[in-house]
């Protein structure tokens, strides 16, 4: 820790400027398909969608902020980002439709499944007993594996109903941007090799600009400024079934955030409690609440992040410390945010490609490093658990006639891949494998 203060006072405030402007970029677009999807199929106005969006920026900020922290109450203390989670997607277009609810009932829930969290973050903290090596590194593996995809789609440009997906011009910009990453990486050093994603997208953009391929209406429309307004669209009601779904989303962000924890763990060489743990879905269940009041979404931890932290070689928190400020900067400026939508789909999807796969790489090296692959049974409940993750994520209609509460469990391929990993270990090593596996594997 006193090394990590160290680097923090020493470093340049404009590299950690820039290195925060990087987080902000890897996981924007992430955070802003939910409103949009969201704001849409409810029929919101302009209006009302831009202030969603604005909103969702500020709130991801001020939820990251909570998580890293990092004090004895809440805040697991890592370089993670927080943002939208997009199994909350399908439930709030749900909730909002039905009958006799509405979207005040959708932020009713969120605040109920955020106070569920918060309170039994100890409950959950227990979770890490089910974590050994050969788990959470299949985790971290299915995180990358199902991640490639939506990095593909967006190198093509974004949605494959459009005429231009996959064009000449799509493909030579995104996979010109993961050039060029890859060759800032070979040649470049120190700080210009750690923005080395950044400087992709900056360069992409400006050739897509060259091409005719940047649009600056949302820049031209764009206000200077924005005021929060909590309770936006009307005060929180509360509904027993819409709360329940919530919850199960809460829980799905639960699981799916503490493979994320134990990830950068092992990336920034700290051992993850259980106290940590519960640490770190506390602050969550604070910024689910946060969302609920804000009528923005529940926030979770976003994968994505975790590779810049690995390619970017820059573990301390004061960068996502910089880029949690931006966010809020952003969403009080609708004109700074309207400049981020100015990246192509294509650029960013180039640029996803070498960040996604770098989560992949490390979760093939925990594999390799604290698992004994000798054994058949590891073997097995890796095939299966990555398996399952890719496959769900490649083929989510599979589920389509199951049960929407059941549904929610099941159709994200992250989850399901940890699921079948969980279940399977507890089968073949039990709860005290985990320590085995390890022994094993340094021998």
């Amino acid at each position: 820790m006193e090394r990590e203060r160290i680097f923090q006072r020493n470093r340049h405030p404009f590299k950690t400027f820039s290195l925060g402007i990087q987080h902000v970029l890897a996981m924007y677009a992430g955070a802003i398909i939910v409103p949009l999807i969201v704001g849409g199929a409810l029929n919101f106005t302009h209006q009302e969608l831009t202030y969603l969006i604005s909103i969702d920026l500020l709130a991801c900020g001020v939820a990251t902020l909570l998580q890293v922290w990092g004090n004895r109450f809440f805040g697991i203390g890592l370089p993670v980002m927080l943002g939208c989670a997009f199994q909350a997607v399908s439930p709030m277009i749900a909730i909002g439709g039905e009958a006799g609810m509405g979207v005040t009932a959708i932020y009713g829930a969120i605040i109920a499944s955020g106070l569920f969290v918060f309170l039994f973050s100890g409950l959950f903290g227990k979770l890490i007993a089910f974590f050994p090596p050969v788990v959470t590194g299949s985790v971290v593996t299915i995180i990358g594996v199902t991640l490639i995809p939506v990095a593909l789609t967006d190198l093509g440009g974004g949605n494959l109903s459009k005429p231009d997906f996959g064009s000449p011009s799509n493909l030579a910009l995104g996979f010109g941007v993961l050039a060029f990453v890859i060759l800032m990486n070979r040649y470049a050093k120190g700080f210009m090799q750690s923005i080395s994603v950044l400087l992709g997208l900056l360069a992409g953009t400006l050739v897509a600009g060259l091409m005719g391929k940047v649009d600056l209406t949302p820049l031209k429309e764009a206000s200077w400024f924005h005021m929060v307004q909590p309770f936006y669209f009307g005060v929180p009601t509360f509904h027993v079934s819409a709360i329940l779904t919530m919850i199960l989303v809460a829980i799905v962000s639960v699981a799916e955030s503490t493979g994320v924890f134990m990830a950068l763990g092992k990336i920034v060489d700290k051992d993850i409690t259980s106290k940590d743990l519960s640490r770190g879905y506390r602050a969550e269940g604070l910024a689910i609440m946060l969302g609920g009041v804000f009528n923005s979404f529940p926030y979770t931890t976003y994968s994505q992040n975790v590779g810049l932290v690995q390619m970017s070689k820059v573990k301390t928190r004061d960068v996502i410390a910089v880029a949690g400020g931006l966010l809020i900067l952003i969403g009080f400026v609708p004109k700074i945010a309207a400049l981020t939508q100015l990246v192509p789909t294509s650029v960013l999807g180039g640029a996803m490609i070498a960040l996604f796969g770098l989560v992949l790489s490390s979760g093939i090296r925990m594999l390799g490093d604290q698992v004994d692959l000798n054994r058949h049974e590891n073997l097995l409940i890796i095939a299966c658990s990555v398996g399952m993750g890719l496959g769900v994520t490649v083929v989510p209609q599979i589920f389509d006639a199951l049960p929407g509460w059941l549904r929610i469990l099941v159709d994200n391929g992250i989850v399901a891949g940890s699921f079948t990993a969980i279940v399977m270990n507890l089968l073949f090593n039990g709860l005290s494998g985990g320590k085995q596996q390890e022994a094993s594997a340094e021998q």
